[in-house]
């Protein structure tokens, strides 16, 4: 059997997969078994933050390999400790972390910290969490049912009570009630549509959620880790959440998660849990990232590089307006928005063939995710690769 035949034959298929097998990767370059060079505009899925087989973070995994892996939360675990204080140091924000494995089990943990706000003497008095259609926070059960849409819930209720979705950012005010304790939203919505929320909007909200003592969760798990340019979205908008999650680039590839809160002493001992979560090999792993994306920003070459690929997107907006609606998005987080579903997928279908990877997200959305360490160089190869894909749909309608 080859290795296609092996997959399909043994693994459970929840990706419609491209069948290439990677073999190795340099930075947003990647390269397949016979060689060939992709530029990678997706990072897996805006995860290898600092670029494929970057040599600190690869250098950081293997000393931390050869002394110890795991041991977990039962004992005092020397970079999870670091960790958490160069985010807190990092944010601005006076809060206290938890670490997990992914950004579902981080918005699970957020929504029980809000569940657990909401009790008074131990009697639930406010469960409600409000959230936004057209999110997406994940796909286990509760955070699944937190994802505003509605075509991700088939199959799988019964779901959790509590949870209200808001047609947009100006209706979330109408749906509070007395029994409201969060509102969870992404500042910019990735899974749909790489829609980024109003500012001003955003910071009217927070105002109003404090006077109130309604929780506001940010789920930075796509947005956050300098995604947007800074350490997080939430102090790109200028407001100080009450729980923000994270997870995706923190690691460069390895998994983990982190919930940050200003509830310092929500959760006590048994509340919560993780085996695997905040281990060594991973906090190891995060703590290396951090350490140079803080120098690539503090440098000014991070901003850079972000204001020359909105550049290039935005001038691909504008050349093939017949294609696009409109350019989306912030940092290196961006989308093109298609005109129609069909030239969405084949616009993804001839990037491949081109050799350069893209996205799809809701609303017909092309959505791009490089690493924040891509070179101008590969930004350019990778916007000639995709013109040739739009300039051959551009044929086909």
């Amino acid at each position: 059997m080859n290795l296609k035949e092996i997959d399909l034959e043994y693994v459970l298929h929840t990706y419609a997969r491209n069948y290439i097998n990677f073999k190795r990767g340099e930075n947003a370059t990647l390269f397949d078994e016979e060689g060939k060079d992709y530029i990678d505009f997706t990072s897996g899925i805006g995860v290898v933050s600092v670029g494929h087989g970057n040599k600190r973070v690869s250098e950081a995994i293997c000393n931390q390999a050869k002394n110890i892996i795991h041991i977990s939360n039962l004992y005092l675990i020397e970079p999870q400790a670091k960790l958490a204080k160069k985010l807190v140091e990092l944010s601005g924000y006076d809060m206290r972390l938890f670490f997990a494995n992914s950004g579902a089990e981080a918005n699970e943990g957020a929504i029980k910290i809000a569940r657990k706000y909401g009790e008074v003497d131990g009697e639930v008095k406010r469960y409600k969490i409000i959230t936004l259609k057209h999110s997406f926070h994940g796909r286990t059960i509760t955070a699944l049912k937190a994802t505003g849409q509605e075509a991700m819930h088939t199959y799988f209720g019964p779901f959790p009570d509590g949870f209200v979705y808001a047609d947009d950012i100006d209706s979330i005010e109408s749906l509070l009630d007395d029994h409201t304790v969060a509102v969870m939203i992404e500042l910019i919505q990735g899974e749909g549509g790489v829609e980024p929320l109003d500012k001003a909007k955003v910071q009217k909200l927070a105002k109003s959620l404090k006077k109130k003592d309604i929780l506001l969760i940010v789920d930075e798990v796509q947005t956050g880790i300098y995604r947007t340019g800074e350490l997080l979205a939430s102090n790109l908008y200028e407001i100080e959440p009450d729980i923000i999650t994270l997870a995706k680039g923190l690691g460069g590839g390895i998994p983990i998660g982190a919930i940050m809160t200003r509830l310092k002493d929500i959760f006590k001992p048994g509340d919560h849990g993780s085996t695997f979560g905040g281990n060594y090999l991973s906090c190891s792993a995060a703590n290396t990232v951090l350490d140079i994306l803080e120098d690539e920003k503090d440098r000014g070459v991070l901003d850079e590089r972000m204001v020359y690929f909105e550049d290039r997107i935005n001038e691909m907006a504008k050349k093939y307006s017949n294609i696009f609606q409109k350019s989306v998005g912030l940092g290196f987080m961006r989308g093109l928005r298609a005109k129609s579903g069909e030239i969405l997928s084949k616009i993804i279908e001839e990037s491949f063939k081109e050799r350069v990877l893209v996205l799809k997200a809701g609303r017909n959305t092309i959505r791009f995710l490089p690493p924040l360490t891509i070179s101008k160089e590969e930004i350019d190869e990778g916007i000639k690769r995709f013109e040739k894909a739009i300039l051959k749909v551009s044929d086909q309608i």
